[in-house]
């Protein structure tokens, strides 16, 4: 053993150790607890990004705390293959997307592999491989034949840079959450899942995940958006230009109704087409506002714009004639695309009503005194202006309102969801494909079970971003029971694959169907999964969709797929610029970056490396190409070893928060390393050392083995319960500390209890360096093949001593520590011997001490 800390060797030698045994592979073991710990898998771009380190560092910590506590582990690893990035980036290098991926696969596997991370690579799993995807057609063909699965023409969100569908949760801002290119509207025939049938089992089900976080399952309750509401008819005047009598409205404050002065179709709606058809003017409107995506994140924020139809509606109680508006911030998929304006007490319908000065009535008496023509009464209240409905309460006059329409037959009470069914088809190449086959246009049969599964071409050459699958005929054409028919060109979105991945692991070898129940018996649900909270409202809602659809074909037993949920935070990163001669924003990578500061080390301004140009300092902000502040987490690897950026990861920040790189943290981390090798180094070099004797203990020695059980069950509380990785670090780097500080053994006992401290942070510090602690516990314990987590003694949790803090004057002069076995009068004694209390209390005269036990001394002068 070297006293110098080498990492490049201790994990080159630790890894090809597990390699040779198979340490993590995993088998079925019906003597031993399970443990299923899962982290998101990745996408194969083909460089891991820091943010790809922290999320499996997270899960590999569990997987070994678990594994060293007993538990039969699984921690599998596999590829999100699929996906449009593939696509641009072989027409950029003129390759195919399959060559693209598998190269990207090698490479990161190999970088995944360089930190250690216990993942049992025989379960490795290629989405974008036959073997795979053949059983989600499969799937879907079934799916289709219950019923869950349809076809519709749809207005869709049109990514034009990207020539694909986006669903809602794929558009930020309105739009492409890819490429950032302005989403269009667009009609297409679409494949959709029924989503929408779980609606209430998806909400409820929120309740019984008591180890989400909150905000994730907020985010779910939200976007599911169940409400209780009223449909109201309104009766069409005029019926010569539609073939409609009735426009109904949903609406959950049917307590406004009297505040109605118009309705608002939504821009897609049959009524809005209809009217198109005869009047070139509305068409070319309704024409140019289809170019704008409208979602319910973006409605707020449109400048509200409309087209009077000409038609007048009967408002069902009063029976005022109103105009009937098509508006473009009304949504087609709410309610049935029809709203009811009411501008006195809503802001959107309040700036449509002052855009073209349509009436205001305001029906709910305001809190203060108001000006109309500012803005929209929005508390809620007693009613006004409401006929026989004033001076009932809001929450009456739903109630009251609903009652009398639903007794004229002019109202029903309905549940309605935000959530819209799940549209699946993609315009894109590299995905799933769809397992359909058009006889005819209306014809329409899924492909049989013998013929799955219907493989895509990989070798293929992309001449645009369009799909070759559309423009191959020959691949078009096939035979369908004797007949001709045409293959589906649209592929699966790739939310598809990552739906139901997790349950394929535990069985990723079979063959004789989807998925093999006794594994998914045995491993079922995941124990722990690890990703980021941006999934919350798509993968992690789409596969809880996923885990019932396959429940309820007998596959999969119980209603969740993941037990406990981690969610890590972002990480940030220095950001640095220049203007060009244009006045656009050059971003610079740190590592072009020289920093300067002032003697205090406070930043002064920051030079590039090469021209020594000033550039600016635009702050940190989440790791991104666009901005060109990633860092290759490769080179630190090779620098400073494994160890030192999983420690650092895990270190630097509680793992739900976000994560602020610095360098020097990193060199912290490494430090600490090198010293806590040396330190075991000078250790072990004493050769063996005499048993424990407790019965020659100095107080001092007894504290410091009371710190070593203390910190273990610490740590174990911060591994398990908590899940604050950075918080266990301190506490083993305290212990370190502790014995760093103590002066050369005088005794054997001395050297005895530092061993002990050394082999408990050895066995600590596992799951987060784990090739260190691998190389020093064969060392220490050569005799043992498995290193488990250390027992803690908890006889020696409750100390004899305590540590009081000594106020004066309210404000804390002083800590001392003291047995807690003391009088009142003693432990006033050595709070008045501290330097520092003497210090503040001078020749004042002391009012009053008082005495908290094992706790406070309060001098009040």
């Amino acid at each position: 053993m070297d006293d110098q800390y080498h990492p490049q060797y201790i994990e080159k030698t630790a890894q090809a150790h597990w390699e040779e045994h198979k340490t993590f592979k995993t088998k079925e073991k019906l003597d031993k607890k399970t443990f299923y710990c899962l982290s998101m898998f990745p996408y194969p771009s083909g460089q891991l990004h820091v943010g790809h380190v922290r999320n499996y560092t997270l899960g590999d910590a569990i997987a070994r705390f678990k594994r060293m506590n007993g538990y039969h582990v699984m921690h599998p690893i596999g590829w999100d293959a699929f996906g449009l990035p593939a696509e641009g980036a072989a027409i950029k290098h003129k390759t195919a997307p399959a060559h693209w991926t598998y190269q990207n696969i090698d490479a990161m596997k190999k970088q995944l592999k360089s930190l250690g991370f216990s993942f049992d690579w025989d379960r490795e799993i290629t989405t974008c491989k036959p073997e795979y995807y053949r059983w989600e057609q499969w799937f879907f063909t079934q799916l289709y034949k219950k019923g869950l699965v349809y076809r519709k023409w749809s207005a869709v969100n049109w990514c034009p840079q990207d020539c694909t569908v986006l669903a809602n949760e794929q558009v930020e801002a309105g739009r492409c959450w890819r490429c950032d290119t302005l989403v269009e509207r667009k009609k297409l025939p679409q494949w959709f899942l029924k989503i929408t049938d779980y609606a209430d089992e998806l909400l409820i089900g929120l309740d019984t995940l008591s180890e989400w976080p909150e905000q994730v399952k907020a985010m779910q309750r939200n976007w599911i958006g169940r409400s209780e509401g009223l449909d109201i008819d309104f009766s069409i005047i005029d019926t010569s230009l539609v073939k409609e009598t009735v426009l109904t409205v949903y609406t959950t404050r049917p307590d406004t109704l009297m505040g109605v002065t118009c309705l608002l179709l939504a821009i897609e709606h049959p009524i809005s087409m209809t009217l198109a058809n005869d009047n070139p003017e509305l068409a070319k409107w309704i024409q140019q506002r289809q170019q704008t995506k409208v979602s319910d994140a973006t409605v707020s924020t449109l400048d509200k714009q409309g087209f009077n139809t000409g038609l007048y509606v009967k408002h069902p109680l009063t029976q005022e004639a109103l105009p009937v508006w098509i508006a473009n911030y009304v949504l087609m998929d709410y309610g049935s695309g029809v709203v009811m304006a009411v501008p006195g007490h809503d802001p959107r319908d309040w700036e449509f009503a002052m855009a073209y000065q349509l009436p205001i009535k305001v029906v709910i008496q305001s809190k203060e005194t108001f000006d109309i023509k500012k803005g929209p009464v929005l508390n809620t209240g007693l009613l006004m202006n409401s006929n026989e409905f004033d001076g009932l309460t809001c929450e009456a006059a739903k109630q009251a309102i609903s009652d009398v329409l639903i007794s004229a037959q002019m109202g029903a009470r309905r549940v309605n969801y935000r959530l819209r069914d799940w549209g699946v088809s993609r315009q894109r190449y590299w995905g799933t494909p769809i397992p359909m086959r058009y006889l005819s246009e209306d014809q329409i049969v899924s492909v049989p079970d013998h013929e799955l599964p219907v493989i895509l071409p990989e070798n293929v050459q992309l001449k645009g971003m369009q799909s070759p699958l559309k423009e191959d005929l020959d691949w078009q054409k096939v035979q369908h029971e004797g007949q001709a028919a045409t293959r589906e060109t649209d592929t699966f979105d790739t939310f598809m694959e990552s739906s139901w991945y997790y349950a394929r692991f535990c069985c990723p070898d079979f063959t004789q169907g989807m998925l093999d129940t006794a594994a998914t018996d045995y491993w079922l649900p995941v124990d722990q999964y690890v990703g980021g909270i941006e999934h919350a409202c798509m993968h992690l809602l789409y596969a809880r969709f996923f885990h019932r659809l396959l429940r309820d074909m007998g596959l999969v037993k119980g209603n969740e797929p993941f037990k406990r949920l981690l969610c890590q935070g972002m990480v940030l990163a220095d950001t640095f610029y220049k203007l060009d001669d244009q006045g656009v924003k050059e971003w610079i990578s740190s590592s072009d970056i020289k920093i300067e500061r002032n003697d205090q080390g406070v930043f002064r301004e920051a030079r590039h490396r090469d021209t020594d140009e000033v550039v600016t300092y635009a702050g940190m902000s989440k790791m991104s190409k666009s901005k060109n502040n990633g860092i290759d987490p490769q080179g630190l690897i090779d620098h400073y070893g494994a160890d030192t950026v999983r420690l650092y990861m895990l270190f630097a920040a509680p793992p739900e928060q976000q994560l602020e790189w610095s360098i020097s943290g990193v060199e912290g981390a490494y430090r600490f390393l090198k010293k806590f090798w040396k330190m075991a180094y000078q250790d072990l070099s004493q050769g063996s050392l005499p048993d424990l004797d407790r019965s020659i203990w100095t107080s001092t020695q007894k504290a410091t083995y009371q710190q070593i059980h203390q910190t273990i069950d610490k740590v174990t509380d911060d591994f398990s319960r908590r899940q604050t990785f950075n918080t266990a670090i301190a506490r083993i780097m305290e212990l370190f500390n502790v014995i760093s500080k103590q002066k050369k053994e005088s005794n054997s006992q001395d050297a005895v209890i530092k061993r002990e401290a050394l082999k408990a942070m050895t066995s600590l510090l596992a799951p987060i360096t784990p090739h260190i602690a691998h190389t020093l516990w064969q060392l220490y314990q050569p005799e043992e093949t498995e290193m488990s987590w250390p027992s803690c003694d908890e006889t020696l949790l409750i100390s004899d001593q305590a540590t009081y803090v000594v106020q004066v004057n309210g404000k804390v002069r002083a800590r001392f520590d003291a047995s807690i076995t003391l009088l009142e009068d003693e432990v006033f004694r050595i709070a008045l011997s501290q330097t520092n209390v003497q210090k503040n209390i001078g020749t004042q005269t002391i009012k009053k001490m008082i005495w908290v036990p094992g706790k406070l001394v309060s001098i009040v002068l």
